[in-house]
């Protein structure tokens, strides 16, 4: 039980803390943004109830009223939501230190896109999600943010220059990754230094016998709406790394910028609907023409890089360091008898299109570099190949086992020419 081993369980752990809270999150936010806007007007309702609406669930009825500003006295019982909000960005960030953060040299950096030291990786995935809410947060008070349909457009270019920006930068899987996550700090944030402060503000003057002024509610909708549009993409983002024809095309920052007007076409549909004003269908064919158009993107070759031997033959520190631990040729040989037939550029298995999860092992440089992968996947378990298809041997996960944690320990291999040592163990 090493050091991957139980980075593997952690992130585990927090995956699915992400996947509960973002749940709440998210269906918290889909439900009130639906009773919000299907509220009615409703006679005999008390003075300052701007609409109101009756449910049925679970056996029960409910009665919904919402006051526009507030009620003349406080409740004595109040929910707030805004611990789902806190954790699902939370537990989020924590996934993108431990798996995007800690594995840098895998996940995070590409020599080929862009080639930087771990820190400074770290630095720039950070720094980019805080300057990004501090741009979008000045737009949104800037007399720009006066029209809420010039700020929409405003904020989806950004996204789209955030986009292209992050693929200049880091992998195809981190860039999309880091878009999902800069847009979620986006929202965050709306809840605590916007939604929340401003429901205080309403709240302590509901105290001390003053009417709250209406503009803290207008504001805090603008935002909410912002949130109601951007939550669909956020999700399409997160699940992306599991699928490379998203992250590992020519045109990612192209795909990733249409998955926030397909949020946009959805989300109208529904709130249109919830709204009563009539089903708009058109939305679903823009979406559809924005998914196919997102299929085409995906399929379009990457050119040549046009690296000369020499360029492909050096090693990053992470993979020198695999490379050069003890029992590396055996496993680069298990590697690519047991797996290239479907981890290569053109798959040899049937059924198989593309490589899974986008990682090639085709050539002793691209085995070092899957290092940690490859260990999990089949050395520390039987999970690749799949349904052992290519029926790898349990002294073949032995020797997988074994190189790993001597390139892990930093282990150097030790000339002992001569001695015809099993590095195989």
């Amino acid at each position: 039980m090493d050091y991957t081993f139980w980075l593997e369980w952690a992130q585990f752990a927090v995956r699915w803390l992400h996947l509960i809270t973002a749940i709440a999150w998210i269906g918290s936010s889909f439900y009130f943004i639906a009773l919000d806007l299907g509220l009615a007007p409703e006679p005999g309702a008390p003075k300052g109830v701007n609409g109101a609406a009756w449910q049925v669930h679970g056996g029960g009825f409910y009665h919904i009223q919402k006051y526009m500003v507030a009620p003349e006295r406080m409740p004595d019982r109040l929910t707030w939501f805004k611990w789902e909000s806190y954790m699902t960005w939370v537990s989020g960030f924590a996934m993108l230190v431990l798996l995007y953060w800690a594995g840098a040299q895998f996940y995070l950096i590409d020599p080929r896109v862009m080639e930087m030291p771990v820190w400074a990786g770290i630095l720039i995935s950070a720094g980019s999600l805080t300057i990004g809410w501090l741009f979008y947060d000045w737009l949104c008070k800037s007399r720009f943010g006066v029209d809420n349909n010039k700020l929409m457009i405003g904020l989806f270019l950004l996204l789209v220059l955030m986009s292209w920006g992050y693929t200049q930068v880091f992998t195809g899987r981190a860039a999309l990754l880091h878009m999902g996550a800069f847009t979620a700090t986006i929202m965050t944030a709306n809840v605590f230094f916007i939604i929340m402060p401003n429901q205080r503000i309403v709240v302590a003057d509901l105290k001390a016998g003053r009417t709250p002024d209406p503009k803290y509610g207008k504001i805090a909708k603008q935002r909410s709406t912002h949130n109601n549009y951007l939550t669909l993409p956020v999700i399409f983002l997160m699940l992306s790394n599991h699928y490379p024809l998203a992250f590992a095309s020519e045109y990612n920052w192209l795909i990733c910028s249409l998955v926030f007007l397909m949020g946009v076409t959805i989300r109208h549909f529904f709130n249109t609907h919830h709204a009563h004003k009539g089903n708009p269908w058109w939305t679903w064919g823009v979406t559809a023409v924005l998914f196919l158009a997102i299929i085409w993107l995906s399929s379009i070759p990457k050119p040549d890089a046009g690296e000369d031997a020499e360029d492909s033959a050096m090693l990053t520190p992470y993979e020198q360091r695999f490379a050069e631990a003890p029992g590396f040729q055996d496993v680069s040989d298990i590697v690519l008898g047991r797996c290239s037939m479907c981890h290569a550029s053109e798959p040899g298995f049937e059924g198989i299109g593309r490589a899974p999860k986008g990682i090639h092992l085709e050539t002793p440089r691209e085995v070092a570099a899957a290092a940690r992968l490859i260990y999990v996947q089949a050395g520390l378990t039987d999970a690749m190949p799949p349904a052992n298809l290519s029926y790898m041997e349990p002294q073949e996960r032995a020797a997988i086992r074994a190189w790993y944690r001597a390139g892990a320990a930093g282990e150097r291999v030790q000339a002992s020419a001569g001695k015809g040592e099993d590095t195989q163990g």
